[in-house]
């Protein structure tokens, strides 16, 4: 019996934004890069691989993705995608998670991503199970059934 190989998928949000006052754009802070520089840090560390990274359109989720990047080289690169928006239905990108035959990195907003987690492990994107803090990444791989839910890595797990 040959056994199956699942790929794991990885929803990230974004790392802490400087406020709408502060910059309107709401860049990422020093403290939402350190974020994401140790999560991105640790992730390379353990071995994570990821073919490609997509961001949303919004300025604080594409600078995560680029420092992601720095330390994971995705061999497809960074990408805005559609989808990834705070509001947006996490259909789409369930589909996409469903059918991607390689390890994609997706980096994201609340409320959307914890509908897209509560979608794709319970089929049910109205029951909240996660609402990651900023920085936090999330592994998911196929179950027979929809995902399972791997582990959680936040910026306070990654230190040291």
């Amino acid at each position: 019996m040959a056994i199956e190989r699942t790929v794991p998928h990885y929803l990230v949000r974004h790392g802490e934004a400087k406020s709408e006052c502060e910059d309107p754009a709401k860049p990422l802070s020093d403290h939402g890069r350190e974020e994401v520089l140790r999560v991105a840090r640790y992730a390379a560390s353990i071995g994570i691989e990821v073919a490609e990274i997509r961001h949303s359109n919004r300025l604080r989720a594409r600078q995560t993705a680029e420092i992601l990047a720095g330390y994971l080289v995705p061999r497809l690169g960074i990408k805005e995608a559609e989808g990834l928006a705070p509001g947006d239905e996490p259909d789409r990108i369930r589909t996409e998670l469903e059918e991607a035959a390689e390890p994609l990195m997706l980096v994201g907003h609340l409320p959307h991503l914890s509908r897209l987690v509560s979608a794709l492990v319970l089929g049910n994107n109205e029951t909240e199970i996660i609402r990651p803090d900023t920085g936090t990444m999330i592994c998911l791989t196929r179950a027979e059934r929809g995902f399972r839910l791997l582990w959680v890595l936040t910026p306070e797990l990654a230190q040291g």
